[in-house]
């Protein structure tokens, strides 16, 4: 699931430097990360295998109600500074807006 930041970041670059053609071939590459209901989400909950993310821009995180349990507040603009200290052998899911 760490691919979710680092795709959402090279859609905006494909699009800026190769145009429409690398456009629509990331977002066949987004469309094949898995995606996951509530249900599933809140039967992990606790699963010390199961890291979430809430990678939510700042001002959506402060004004939000909704705040998942045990979730971690990450700035997604800054992933290459914090994306090398979760372990890869854990199921990661980003939560965004």
């Amino acid at each position: 699931m760490k691919k979710t930041t680092y795709l959402a970041a090279l859609v905006v670059a494909a699009v800026s430097f190769f145009g429409a053609p690398a456009f629509a071939q990331t977002r066949a590459m987004l469309d094949s990360v898995p995606k996951m209901t509530i249900d599933g989400l809140k039967a992990q909950l606790g699963n010390p295998d199961f890291i979430i993310i809430d990678v939510r821009l700042a001002h959506d995180w402060e004004e939000s109600k909704t705040k998942i349990k045990g979730a971690i507040r990450e700035d997604f603009e800054k992933a290459s500074s914090w994306v090398d200290k979760y372990p890869k052998e854990k199921t990661i899911v980003f939560y965004c807006k």
